[in-house]
């Protein structure tokens, strides 16, 4: 058994073991592998859909390597009691990484991270009730929008009241280029914003489905109700024969109206026709649920990729979904890599990580004793781990859950007299960054900005600033 880095050698023959859902990864990562280093290889798909849930007792009745094999590489989850499976082979047992994508480090190559520079889905940002806003505000969304990520701009009419102006700022926008939908239920509106250079009506169904035929521009779809899948079908055909171009939204529900249901409609409606665009108001389910959006928009645009609904409606109306197309716009990268490789969104990006870090790296407690003991000097090093605040200096280890409490005690014990009010307000600081660390579980890093995802906010050393102007000073 090894878990060491093998060099392939003229008439080696890997086994590499996997299950199900990697199977597909592990062919074209082995297949490139093998071209590289020039081994034969077979591999063993396991009756188990998950290779992480393997365990070598569980491998030693189902292993079956070809004659040939020189060297059996089981997942990095095996290693727990692996010795006794080692035993009982006569290839080299090899212990692999977790992650099939990490493949090459077995054979001293390096992992490179995927560069997400591939997606499918069109991300089309509403700006809401666009006439309650001056058109000055309105194109400075649609600008930043469209640098968030967006490839379309929907310009969101107000049901009541005619939005007389819609020609002249959708024409303004196009002039800016923009690509610019209009969403409204009104004829006049959409016949007033297409003949401006709208590309995409938001929507169609029976009610203004004749008027669509004179626009003469691509139009969204939808049922009459979101469970009257008869009056899209309806429509699509009245469509149809007079050739407008259309894509497909069934209608995404919210939570408590028929999100399950709904669902299993866009898979219908794929099924139904599947030489159609389509797209998702996904929208209806970041907006209305209380929930940080990021993860709600990756699910929901990895249901897409897998459809093939290649387009997203979505806004930021409420504060929690504020970053919903910069989301949608990595969410899209994950999937599309995902889908593409057959591996699932994880070690790809901690862009949509936000609220709690991939890992933690905590120091061995009696690290945090050593280390107090060899400081020879009085700047203070902070650390958060195991539930405690923990405040370092020459001759000085105090911790404590609570910051008040923690600088309270370093007020009272600090015999070096060095903590002035711009001291006092950095530590404070400090120890408050690490507090929401501890609560969120989150690496803390003094002197380092929390890690946010892609929010996150770089920080000037501002410790290491203020002890080189305290040396300048002294000296």
């Amino acid at each position: 058994m090894t878990r060491h880095t093998i060099q392939p050698t003229p008439g080696d023959h890997y086994h590499f073991v996997t299950g199900k859902l990697a199977e597909p990864a592990v062919r074209r990562i082995v297949h490139e592998l093998s071209q590289q280093y020039g081994f034969d290889y077979s591999i063993g798909v396991m009756p188990i859909t998950v290779a992480a849930l393997m365990t070598p007792r569980w491998l030693s009745g189902r292993l079956q390597p070809p004659a040939e094999t020189t060297h059996v590489i089981v997942p990095g989850f095996c290693e727990s009691g692996i010795e006794e499976l080692s035993a009982r082979l006569k290839p080299l047992l090899v212990v692999g990484p977790r992650d099939c994508r990490e493949m090459s480090e077995l054979f001293g190559g390096q992992t490179e991270p995927p560069a997400l520079d591939r997606y499918n889905i069109q991300i089309i940002a509403e700006i809401n009730h666009a006439p309650r806003f001056s058109f000055d505000q309105i194109l400075a969304q649609a600008l930043q929008l469209r640098d968030d990520g967006a490839d379309m701009i929907d310009i969101g009419c107000d049901p009541s009241k005619r939005f007389e102006d819609v020609g002249q700022w959708v024409g303004d926008l196009v002039a800016a280029g923009l690509q610019v939908s209009i969403d409204t239920f009104d004829p006049w509106e959409a016949a007033k914003a297409t003949g401006a250079g709208a590309s995409l009506v938001l929507s169609v169904n029976s009610t203004n489905r004749q008027q669509a035929c004179d626009w003469g521009t691509e139009v969204v779809v939808i049922p009459d109700t979101p469970r009257d899948l008869d009056s899209l079908d309806q429509t699509i055909e009245y469509l149809a024969r007079r050739n407008v171009p259309m894509r497909l939204d069934p209608i995404l529900e919210p939570i408590g109206a028929g999100l399950a249901d709904s669902l299993v409609r866009y898979a219908d409606c794929r099924r139904r026709y599947p030489e159609l665009p389509m797209m998702m108001g996904i929208g209806n389910l970041t907006e209305l649920t209380d929930v940080d959006s990021a993860g709600i928009n990756l699910l929901l645009l990895g249901i897409c990729e897998e459809l093939q609904i290649h387009s997203v409606l979505t806004t930021q109306v409420i504060n929690w979904a504020r970053t919903s197309v910069r989301e949608c716009d990595m969410a899209r990268r994950l999937t599309a890599h995902s889908v593409a490789e057959g591996v699932p969104p994880k070690n790809l990006s901690e862009a949509l990580v936000m609220l709690r870090d991939r890992r933690l790296r905590p120091f061995p407690p009696e690290s945090l004793t050593e280390l107090a003991q060899a400081i020879k000097d009085n700047n203070y090093r902070i650390f958060a781990q195991d539930d405690q605040l923990h405040l370092l200096a020459a001759g000085l280890h105090l911790s404590d859950e609570d910051p008040f409490r923690l600088f309270e005690r370093l007020m009272s014990e600090n015999v070096s007299d060095n903590v002035d009010a711009g001291h006092a307000f950095y530590l404070g600081y400090e120890m408050a960054k690490a507090s929401i660390a501890l609560t969120l579980g989150k690496q803390y890093e003094q002197d380092r900005a929390l890690n946010w995802g892609m929010l996150t906010r770089t920080e000037d050393l501002h410790r290491i600033k203020r002890t080189s102007r305290h040396r300048k000073t002294s000296t």
